[in-house]
């Protein structure tokens, strides 16, 4: 109400003193246009602080659309490149490959990025950055997915886009046709990470590889997630008994997947597998990270000990960073804690 009082007030109060003609008969325009119900300015959902919908279809990202070119690092020492895997989708990667290399080869990282299925890309600033340093400390070939996002390509978009560039890493590799992973790669440790929604798309890639197997009989050596986003109706934490975050939680959800799932599906709440569905995580070890501020925390650690509980035969584990929040480490990847955090991911994709 104060909104539909206050516009017209400032139109006539600027229009009078200090405004243009055209910017007065812009502003007139405007309110024509909401007074005609303009589905362009009307407001069809509101995911801030990620995006905006409008009834007209249009989408205004209000994050992670900024991109850097690949390049060698000054930094790190670590050359990228990007590569497209599907023209006809879009669907690409950035592959990064350490300065340091031996007659060894390296493990292969495939990464996937977060931003609630709905922002962030392979070549956002934050991402190339923390792949640099993750690339140099790790000494990995990492390939760093570009999935399509919601709402244009609600899910399971981003996994079906996400399978087939492990399913790319995996054929070029054993065909020479990219000459990093076929000279530098070592499929025989094959590392799946991501951080928030990434995350959750390594578990179910995890999950899907061991339904339907990998090409030429691969394996996935381990899966890192990062503060995965998980999250659903099982009674986890203080959120699962309050109805308006439940009723919000389910809102979202919908809305990235065009209500094709509900909130409880196994893609967003995997604590509602049952036991035997575990066996099929396709990983002989597995790494869940937590940060003590995450409103998902709970579920995090409640994958952790569903996984653990399962019977699953691999080796599970939790580490915890205290006093931060979601995905911390990607906004204060030079902070001790995030180091630290880097430190962990780093011994576990090198541990024998």
């Amino acid at each position: 109400m104060a909104a539909r009082i206050l516009l017209p007030l400032m139109l006539f109060l600027l229009g009078s003193h200090c405004l243009s003609g055209a910017a007065t008969a812009a502003g007139r325009q405007l309110l024509q246009a909401r007074r005609a119900g303009d589905p362009n300015s009307q407001v069809k959902f509101d995911f801030s602080p990620f995006l905006i919908e409008y009834k007209s279809g249009r989408v205004k990202r209000l994050m992670g659309t900024d991109v850097v070119a690949a390049s060698s690092d000054a930094l790190t020492g670590v050359t990228s490149r990007d590569v497209a895997l599907d023209p006809s989708t879009g669907v690409a990667a950035r592959l990064y490959l350490p300065s340091f290399r031996t007659t060894a080869k390296l493990p292969v990282l495939v990464y996937f990025h977060g931003g609630a299925f709905v922002v962030e890309s392979a070549f956002t600033p934050i991402y190339h950055a923390y792949l640099n340093t993750l690339a140099a400390r790790a000494g990995v070939v990492a390939v760093s997915v570009n999935y399509r996002l919601a709402p244009e390509h609600p899910l399971p978009a981003a996994y079906d886009d996400s399978w087939a560039a492990l399913k790319w890493v995996l054929s070029s590799a054993a065909a020479g046709s990219d000459p990093w992973l076929s000279q530098y790669g070592d499929l025989s440790r094959l590392f799946l990470a991501g951080d928030s929604a990434g995350g959750n798309i390594a578990h179910n890639l995890a999950l899907r590889a061991g339904e339907e197997g990998l090409d030429g009989g691969a394996r996935i050596k381990g899966v890192a997630l990062l503060d995965p986003y998980f999250q659903g109706r099982s009674p986890v934490g203080a959120d699962a008994t309050d109805p308006a975050y439940l009723q919000s939680a389910a809102r979202t959800w919908s809305f990235i997947c065009a209500g094709k799932y509900p909130i409880n599906h196994p893609y967003a709440d995997p604590l509602v597998l049952p036991p035997a569905s575990w066996q099929h995580l396709a990983a002989s070890r597995v790494l869940v990270t937590v940060s003590e501020h995450d409103r998902l925390s709970p579920w995090q650690r409640a994958y952790y000990a569903a996984l653990q509980a399962s019977g699953w035969p691999g080796e599970a584990e939790l580490y915890e960073t205290p006093g931060e929040g979601h995905v911390y480490f990607l906004t204060k990847l030079g902070s001790p804690q995030a180091l630290a955090e880097m430190a962990k991911l780093v011994a576990f994709i090198n541990r024998d």
